[in-house]
């Protein structure tokens, strides 16, 4: 299972580019990779894993902006087409081999 997370932020004042700056971070020490500008996403091994997570992750969210999540299998994300550029260089690394080849 893979968890996308997509967020907009307000980055006006100092204070909200703090806590955008604190909420990325926090993201990134979870073990998040960014697929794009704002887009991170975290591989689990099943849907109760990823439903936990979630839970926790309720408790450190900014409460302005927007923030929205989605779950869906290694197979659908292996669908994703990249339209321009290619596949950055953290998902080059962080890659998911299929356990099975159907």
């Amino acid at each position: 299972m893979r968890l996308i997370l997509m967020f907009d932020l307000p980055m006006v004042t100092k204070k909200e580019k703090r806590i955008y700056t604190r909420f990325r971070k926090s993201l990134i020490q979870n073990g998040y990779i960014m697929m794009q500008f704002s887009i991170y996403s975290k591989i689990f091994n099943n849907r109760e894993s990823a439903d936990n997570h979630i839970k926790q992750l309720k408790r450190f969210l900014p409460s302005q902006g927007q923030i929205r999540i989605m779950v869906v299998t290694e197979n659908q994300y292996a669908k994703i087409q990249i339209i321009v550029g290619g596949i950055s260089k953290q998902e080059e690394i962080t890659k998911v081999e299929p356990l099975l080849r159907l």
